[in-house]
Protein backbone atom coordinates (compact mmCIF):
# COMPACT_ATOMS: atom_id res chain seq x y z
CA UNK A 1 0.00 0.00 0.00
CA UNK A 2 2.88 2.33 0.87
CA UNK A 3 4.20 1.65 -2.75
CA UNK A 4 0.80 2.52 -4.33
CA UNK A 5 0.70 5.65 -2.62
CA UNK A 6 3.90 6.92 -3.28
CA UNK A 7 3.34 6.29 -6.59
CA UNK A 8 0.84 8.39 -6.94
CA UNK A 9 2.90 11.28 -5.45
CA UNK A 10 0.50 11.63 -2.54
CA UNK A 11 1.62 13.73 0.47
CA UNK A 12 3.30 12.75 3.49
CA UNK A 13 0.16 13.62 5.35
CA UNK A 14 -1.94 11.72 3.03
CA UNK A 15 0.35 8.45 3.53
CA UNK A 16 0.24 8.58 7.25
CA UNK A 17 -3.40 9.01 7.57
CA UNK A 18 -4.80 5.93 5.45
CA UNK A 19 -1.96 3.98 6.39
CA UNK A 20 -2.98 4.52 9.81
CA UNK A 21 -6.88 3.96 9.02
CA UNK A 22 -5.91 0.85 7.54
CA UNK A 23 -3.31 -0.40 10.69
CA UNK A 24 -6.35 0.31 12.73
CA UNK A 25 -8.97 -1.33 10.96
CA UNK A 26 -6.83 -4.49 11.20
CA UNK A 27 -6.54 -3.86 14.77
CA UNK A 28 -10.22 -3.56 15.59
CA UNK A 29 -10.68 -6.91 13.95
CA UNK A 30 -7.10 -8.57 15.20
CA UNK A 31 -6.43 -9.84 11.66
CA UNK A 32 -4.60 -9.11 8.25
CA UNK A 33 -6.46 -6.35 6.74
CA UNK A 34 -6.65 -8.53 3.21
CA UNK A 35 -9.25 -11.27 4.99
CA UNK A 36 -11.68 -8.86 5.84
CA UNK A 37 -14.27 -7.06 3.37
CA UNK A 38 -17.43 -5.27 2.82
CA UNK A 39 -19.32 -6.87 5.79
CA UNK A 40 -16.54 -6.03 8.38
CA UNK A 41 -15.94 -2.45 6.85
CA UNK A 42 -20.18 -1.76 7.77
CA UNK A 43 -19.31 -2.75 11.04
CA UNK A 44 -16.46 -0.72 11.05
CA UNK A 45 -17.75 2.12 10.18
CA UNK A 46 -21.01 2.01 12.43
CA UNK A 47 -18.02 1.26 15.40
CA UNK A 48 -16.55 4.56 14.40
CA UNK A 49 -19.29 6.65 14.91
CA UNK A 50 -20.86 4.94 18.10
CA UNK A 51 -18.37 3.57 20.00
CA UNK A 52 -15.13 6.20 19.33
CA UNK A 53 -17.34 9.06 18.42
CA UNK A 54 -15.57 10.68 15.19
CA UNK A 55 -17.70 13.07 13.08
CA UNK A 56 -18.78 12.47 9.69
CA UNK A 57 -15.91 14.08 8.81
CA UNK A 58 -13.50 11.80 10.09
CA UNK A 59 -14.69 8.54 9.37
CA UNK A 60 -15.03 9.85 5.26
CA UNK A 61 -11.37 9.82 5.66
CA UNK A 62 -11.13 6.69 7.23
CA UNK A 63 -13.42 5.04 4.90
CA UNK A 64 -11.44 7.01 1.72
CA UNK A 65 -8.26 4.73 3.54
CA UNK A 66 -10.04 1.83 3.04
CA UNK A 67 -11.55 2.43 -0.54
CA UNK A 68 -7.82 3.08 -1.51
CA UNK A 69 -6.58 -0.45 0.20
CA UNK A 70 -8.99 -2.29 -1.82
CA UNK A 71 -9.42 -1.08 -5.13
CA UNK A 72 -5.70 0.05 -5.34
CA UNK A 73 -3.45 -2.37 -3.70
CA UNK A 74 -5.80 -5.63 -3.30
CA UNK A 75 -7.53 -4.74 -6.71
CA UNK A 76 -10.83 -5.90 -5.18
CA UNK A 77 -14.04 -4.04 -6.47
CA UNK A 78 -15.55 -1.61 -4.21
CA UNK A 79 -19.36 -1.06 -3.86
CA UNK A 80 -20.40 1.62 -3.35
CA UNK A 81 -24.06 1.29 -2.52
CA UNK A 82 -23.13 -0.71 0.31
CA UNK A 83 -20.42 1.54 1.68
CA UNK A 84 -22.25 4.97 1.92
CA UNK A 85 -20.12 8.09 2.59
CA UNK A 86 -21.21 9.95 5.29
CA UNK A 87 -23.08 12.90 5.30
CA UNK A 88 -20.39 15.80 5.74
CA UNK A 89 -21.77 18.87 8.24
CA UNK A 90 -20.88 22.53 6.45
CA UNK A 91 -19.77 24.56 9.34
CA UNK A 92 -18.39 27.93 8.85
CA UNK A 93 -15.03 29.02 10.39
CA UNK A 94 -15.03 30.81 13.18
CA UNK A 95 -13.02 34.74 12.16
CA UNK A 96 -10.92 36.97 15.16
CA UNK A 97 -11.32 41.00 14.51
CA UNK A 98 -8.32 42.75 13.53
CA UNK A 99 -8.43 43.89 16.97
CA UNK A 100 -8.10 40.03 18.01
CA UNK A 101 -5.64 39.16 15.57
CA UNK A 102 -3.19 42.21 17.18
CA UNK A 103 -3.44 40.70 20.56
CA UNK A 104 -2.67 36.90 19.19
CA UNK A 105 0.10 38.51 17.72
CA UNK A 106 1.42 40.93 21.17
CA UNK A 107 0.71 37.66 23.48
CA UNK A 108 3.04 35.30 21.01
CA UNK A 109 5.88 33.58 23.71
CA UNK A 110 8.66 34.62 21.66
CA UNK A 111 10.37 36.30 18.83
CA UNK A 112 10.33 33.50 16.80
CA UNK A 113 6.54 33.05 17.57
CA UNK A 114 5.83 35.65 16.58
CA UNK A 115 6.88 36.13 13.25
CA UNK A 116 5.40 32.68 12.69
CA UNK A 117 1.95 33.70 13.40
CA UNK A 118 3.06 37.28 11.17
CA UNK A 119 3.60 35.04 8.24
CA UNK A 120 0.54 33.35 8.77
CA UNK A 121 -1.44 36.41 8.91
CA UNK A 122 0.28 38.34 6.21
CA UNK A 123 0.20 35.38 3.39
CA UNK A 124 -2.75 33.01 4.33
CA UNK A 125 -0.37 30.00 4.21
CA UNK A 126 -1.41 26.70 5.28
CA UNK A 127 1.11 25.77 8.56
CA UNK A 128 2.64 22.75 6.43
CA UNK A 129 3.57 25.82 3.69
CA UNK A 130 4.92 27.25 6.50
CA UNK A 131 7.33 25.23 7.72
CA UNK A 132 8.78 24.53 4.23
CA UNK A 133 9.09 28.05 3.24
CA UNK A 134 13.19 28.26 2.59
CA UNK A 135 15.02 31.33 2.26
CA UNK A 136 15.24 31.42 -1.52
CA UNK A 137 11.49 31.75 -1.50
CA UNK A 138 11.09 35.34 0.32
CA UNK A 139 11.61 37.26 -2.87
CA UNK A 140 12.20 41.03 -1.88
CA UNK A 141 12.97 41.93 -5.57
CA UNK A 142 9.12 42.12 -6.13
CA UNK A 143 7.86 41.67 -2.93
CA UNK A 144 6.47 38.18 -3.39
CA UNK A 145 6.83 34.82 -1.40
CA UNK A 146 6.56 31.88 -3.25
CA UNK A 147 4.93 28.49 -2.28
CA UNK A 148 6.36 25.41 -3.68
CA UNK A 149 4.36 22.40 -4.14
CA UNK A 150 1.52 23.36 -1.63
CA UNK A 151 -1.51 21.41 -1.30
CA UNK A 152 -2.33 19.84 -4.52
CA UNK A 153 1.15 19.98 -5.52
CA UNK A 154 1.09 22.94 -6.82
CA UNK A 155 2.89 26.60 -6.82
CA UNK A 156 1.60 29.62 -6.11
CA UNK A 157 2.86 32.97 -5.24
CA UNK A 158 1.59 35.17 -2.28
CA UNK A 159 2.31 39.02 -1.27
CA UNK A 160 4.68 40.10 0.44
CA UNK A 161 3.93 43.26 2.76
CA UNK A 162 6.45 45.67 3.92
CA UNK A 163 5.67 45.15 7.24
CA UNK A 164 6.32 41.40 6.81
CA UNK A 165 9.52 41.99 5.51
CA UNK A 166 11.04 44.25 8.12
CA UNK A 167 9.81 41.46 10.46
CA UNK A 168 11.39 38.80 9.16
CA UNK A 169 14.52 40.71 8.44
CA UNK A 170 14.80 41.75 12.16
CA UNK A 171 13.93 37.64 13.03
CA UNK A 172 16.73 37.37 10.66
CA UNK A 173 19.31 39.70 12.72
CA UNK A 174 18.56 38.28 16.45
CA UNK A 175 18.46 34.48 15.04
CA UNK A 176 21.13 32.68 16.89
CA UNK A 177 22.44 30.44 14.13
CA UNK A 178 21.20 31.76 11.52
CA UNK A 179 18.40 29.78 8.99
CA UNK A 180 20.93 27.99 6.43
CA UNK A 181 18.10 26.75 4.01
CA UNK A 182 14.56 26.67 5.94
CA UNK A 183 13.02 30.15 6.87
CA UNK A 184 12.10 28.10 10.01
CA UNK A 185 14.25 25.67 10.93
CA UNK A 186 13.93 22.94 13.43
CA UNK A 187 15.97 23.25 16.86
CA UNK A 188 15.92 19.81 18.00
CA UNK A 189 18.62 17.88 19.34
CA UNK A 190 21.18 18.55 16.18
CA UNK A 191 21.01 21.92 15.72
CA UNK A 192 23.34 21.39 12.75
CA UNK A 193 20.51 19.67 10.87
CA UNK A 194 18.92 21.24 8.39
CA UNK A 195 15.57 20.48 8.87
CA UNK A 196 12.34 22.58 9.02
CA UNK A 197 10.16 23.14 12.64
CA UNK A 198 7.43 21.07 12.48
CA UNK A 199 3.92 21.31 12.18
CA UNK A 200 2.90 20.57 15.31
CA UNK A 201 5.51 23.35 16.57
CA UNK A 202 3.02 26.05 14.65
CA UNK A 203 0.00 24.63 16.00
CA UNK A 204 1.05 24.94 19.80
CA UNK A 205 2.64 28.47 18.92
CA UNK A 206 -0.61 29.37 18.07
CA UNK A 207 -2.43 28.03 20.53
CA UNK A 208 -0.31 29.42 23.55
CA UNK A 209 -0.70 32.46 22.25
CA UNK A 210 -4.48 32.85 21.80
CA UNK A 211 -4.81 31.16 26.09
CA UNK A 212 -1.89 34.01 26.78
CA UNK A 213 -4.17 36.48 24.99
CA UNK A 214 -7.81 35.17 26.90
CA UNK A 215 -9.35 34.76 23.52
CA UNK A 216 -12.60 32.46 24.38
CA UNK A 217 -12.67 31.47 20.17
CA UNK A 218 -11.20 28.22 18.88
CA UNK A 219 -7.92 29.66 17.67
CA UNK A 220 -5.54 27.50 15.51
CA UNK A 221 -2.79 28.01 12.61
CA UNK A 222 -5.82 27.70 9.96
CA UNK A 223 -7.90 30.22 11.43
CA UNK A 224 -5.45 32.94 10.55
CA UNK A 225 -6.02 31.47 6.92
CA UNK A 226 -9.68 32.51 7.45
CA UNK A 227 -8.74 35.68 8.97
CA UNK A 228 -6.69 36.57 5.84
CA UNK A 229 -9.10 36.21 3.02
CA UNK A 230 -12.17 37.27 4.95
CA UNK A 231 -10.22 40.42 5.96
CA UNK A 232 -9.29 40.68 2.22
CA UNK A 233 -12.78 40.59 1.33
CA UNK A 234 -13.93 43.21 3.81
CA UNK A 235 -10.88 45.64 2.67
CA UNK A 236 -12.41 45.53 -1.31
CA UNK A 237 -10.65 42.40 -3.14
CA UNK A 238 -12.31 40.52 -5.02
CA UNK A 239 -13.12 36.95 -4.74
CA UNK A 240 -10.83 35.62 -7.72
CA UNK A 241 -7.69 37.33 -6.63
CA UNK A 242 -8.36 35.81 -2.88
CA UNK A 243 -9.02 32.40 -4.69
CA UNK A 244 -5.48 32.42 -6.27
CA UNK A 245 -3.78 33.78 -2.99
CA UNK A 246 -4.77 30.92 -1.52
CA UNK A 247 -4.78 28.25 -4.13
CA UNK A 248 -7.97 27.03 -4.40
CA UNK A 249 -8.97 24.75 -7.24
CA UNK A 250 -12.92 25.52 -7.19
CA UNK A 251 -13.90 29.53 -6.74
CA UNK A 252 -17.33 27.89 -4.67
CA UNK A 253 -14.56 27.48 -2.31
CA UNK A 254 -13.53 30.94 -1.70
CA UNK A 255 -16.91 31.73 -1.76
CA UNK A 256 -17.54 30.87 1.74
CA UNK A 257 -15.83 33.86 2.78
CA UNK A 258 -18.83 36.03 1.73
CA UNK A 259 -20.85 34.27 4.55
CA UNK A 260 -18.37 35.38 7.16
CA UNK A 261 -17.47 38.89 5.78
CA UNK A 262 -19.14 41.89 8.19
CA UNK A 263 -19.24 44.45 5.39
CA UNK A 264 -21.16 42.15 2.77
CA UNK A 265 -23.67 40.80 5.60
CA UNK A 266 -24.44 44.70 6.96
CA UNK A 267 -24.14 45.91 3.24
CA UNK A 268 -27.30 43.62 2.53
CA UNK A 269 -30.66 44.55 3.78
CA UNK A 270 -33.15 42.24 5.53
CA UNK A 271 -36.72 42.12 3.64
CA UNK A 272 -38.19 43.29 6.68
CA UNK A 273 -36.78 46.45 6.56
CA UNK A 274 -38.84 47.08 3.37
CA UNK A 275 -41.97 46.46 4.86
CA UNK A 276 -44.27 48.88 5.91
CA UNK A 277 -46.08 47.75 9.08
CA UNK A 278 -48.41 49.80 12.04
CA UNK A 279 -46.46 50.45 15.18
CA UNK A 280 -46.96 47.23 17.44
CA UNK A 281 -49.64 47.73 19.91
CA UNK A 282 -49.51 48.58 23.21
CA UNK A 283 -50.34 46.12 25.87
CA UNK A 284 -53.15 47.15 27.77
CA UNK A 285 -52.94 47.66 31.32
CA UNK A 286 -54.54 45.36 34.05
CA UNK A 287 -57.04 46.53 36.35
CA UNK A 288 -55.94 48.50 39.26
CA UNK A 289 -55.98 47.21 42.71
CA UNK A 290 -57.70 48.50 45.21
Amino acid sequence: MLEELQRRNLSPITTRIYLRAVEEFAQYYNKPPDRLGPKHIRQYQAHLFTDRKLDAISVAQQLSALRFFFLKTLKRPWIVEDLPTPKKPIRLPQILSREEVERLIQCANSSLHRVCILTLYGTGVRREELVQLKLEHIDSARMLIHIRQGKGKKDRDVMLSPRLLQELRDYWRMADPKPKTYLFPSKGTHPNDDAPMTSKSIWDAVHQAATRAGLDKRVHPHTLRHCFATHLLESGADLRTIQLLLGHADLKTTSRYLHLSERHLKATASPLDSLTLAAAPKPKSGPRKK
